[in-house]
């Protein structure tokens, strides 16, 4: 009988091959101990919201009305509702052709892009085209569409850093993609090192490899770094010498905890150099509602921006949009919000002003807990995290713990990570999901958790690491095993 079309040996070999660590085997091992009845700590994910964080009042307010009109023919409304919140509702339902329940432009709503437009010229200080801003469901739809545009087929290659985020190698298995390293140095805080780029192209065309385009996440996921204005430059000198596609994950743009290197976007610092190369680099930017101090991950709300790309070639992207129809419409609204937030003088701005700020205020705070907590520990070493949500400390595994985890058939860095979520129930993600050098080991954790719960979490880490390091080293001086 032959194999029918959804059997495990006939589907897309591709689909096997592509990996997603944020959610694999720790995440689902954590799953099953929660539904046994333990307590589980998600830091795998920067899910913000699922770990506490409270949803920004404004947007929720504007959003709620849009999805209930009714509310706004109510003569109480006023009463439950501020005037900016039930004004600003009204002005996105007039944007739409039917509501939250119709169809957009498959690009996003035009007066929503108008708004992204101006945001990005307020931010970089030179105009944007709405018309080659497209809204997307979350900032990885919109990587998604762009990858399976650029690749071909295997000979085509995509610089990413590594560590990398999974989104990356995982697109670019499912696309069928060729994936070109290029290693952020940790000793110098995860910087970008251009003749390691220039050596991981050359290696790669020496593979029959073309390089077509080049990642950066910045601030850094998983390593939490801010590019310098110096390495922006760089890296497009790079990309101009070298005809490669620039491609700015931006999403952690207002995750920055430290006052030495602020976030300045690619588009920036491409348009301060000048012709010929801000005429001729082509780059596509990245933004999310899902990052930030909002936190709004459920809400599916992200854009991409064009610089230099053909007409021809946006409206091919445009064509592969209109396959799905259209991004979802609340998800647009709370782009626009973000966008476009309260200003001084609106009802609603003190408030948005004070809760805005109380977040990432915390956030810089847990940053700094959580990298002090990490280097109390013993065989840890750990970046500052400068930007973005995540801590991604260097774990010092002793010879016998690698021995143990070969003899339990797991990736070193996997067991400790296991290991630890067993004895803690914090869930993270082990380096090598994110990719790292030979021998060197890492785990990713967000720096979500609630700020009072940040000492108790970062004491129970301590204490199971200091634990395995102790027994694993006494099994090295031939002693016995105490954990």
């Amino acid at each position: 009988m032959s194999p029918k079309g959804l059997d495990y040996d006939s589907i897309n070999e591709n689909v096997k091959k592509s990996q997603y660590a944020v959610r694999g085997e720790l995440y689902l091992r954590a799953s099953e101990l929660q539904k046994e009845g333990k307590k589980i700590i998600f830091t795998n994910v920067g899910n913000p919201h699922a770990l506490g964080q409270k949803p920004l009042t404004f947007p929720r307010q504007v959003v709620a009305l849009c999805q209930a009109p009714f509310l706004l023919d109510d003569p109480n409304v006023g009463l439950i509702f501020p005037s900016d919140a039930i004004a600003r509702a009204r002005h996105y339902l007039s944007l739409t052709s039917g509501g939250l329940g119709a169809y957009s432009d498959s690009r996003g709503l035009p007066g929503i892009r108008k708004e992204v437009a101006e945001f990005i010229e307020r931010r970089d200080g030179y105009p944007s085209d709405p018309e080659l801003i497209f809204l997307t469901d979350g900032a990885s739809k919109g990587v998604m569409q762009i990858l399976s545009t650029i690749i071909r087929g295997p000979g085509d290659g995509i610089l990413v850093p590594v560590p990398q985020y999974p989104l990356y190698s995982a697109a670019i298995s499912l696309f069928g993609g060729s994936l070109v390293p290029y290693y952020l140095e940790e000793t110098e805080n995860w910087a970008l090192d251009i003749n390691d780029l220039r050596q991981s192209v050359a290696k790669a065309r020496s593979n029959g490899i073309s390089v077509r385009a080049m990642v950066i996440i910045n601030p850094g996921n998983p390593t939490g770094q801010c590019l310098s204005i110096d390495n922006l430059k760089e890296i497009l000198r790079f990309c101009y010498q070298e005809s490669i596609v620039l491609l700015g994950d931006e999403v952690y743009q207002q995750n920055v905890y430290q006052d030495e290197r602020p976030f300045i976007s690619s588009r920036k610092v491409l348009l301060d150099m000048g012709p010929p190369i801000s005429k001729e680099v082509q780059l596509v930017s990245y933004h999310t509602v899902s990052k930030g101090y909002w936190g709004e991950c459920g809400q599916r709300g992200g854009y991409f921006e064009m610089t230099n790309i053909p007409p021809e070639t946006v409206d091919e992207i445009y064509k592969v949009a209109s396959i799905s129809l259209s991004p979802n419409v609340p998800g647009q609204i709370f782009m626009g919000l973000m966008v476009n937030p309260p200003k001084p003088g609106d009802i609603s701005y003190l408030k948005f002003e004070l809760e805005s700020k109380g977040i990432l205020e915390s956030l810089r705070r847990r940053a700094r807990m959580m990298t002090d907590g990490f280097n109390s520990c013993k065989n840890v070493i750990c970046n500052f995290t400068e930007g973005a949500m995540y801590s991604f400390p260097q774990i010092k595994l002793p010879p016998k713990a690698i021995e143990a985890a070969k003899r339990a058939g797991k990736v070193p860095d996997v067991f400790y990570c296991l290991k630890l979520l067993e004895a803690t129930g914090i869930s993270t993600v082990p380096g090598s999901g994110f990719g790292q050098k030979e021998g060197v080991f890492h785990l990713r954790t967000t720096i979500l958790p609630a700020e009072e719960d940040m000492p108790g979490i970062m004491e129970s880490f301590k204490k199971f690491n200091d634990a395995f390091m102790t027994q694993y080293e006494d099994e090295d001086r031939g002693g016995h095993s105490r954990m």
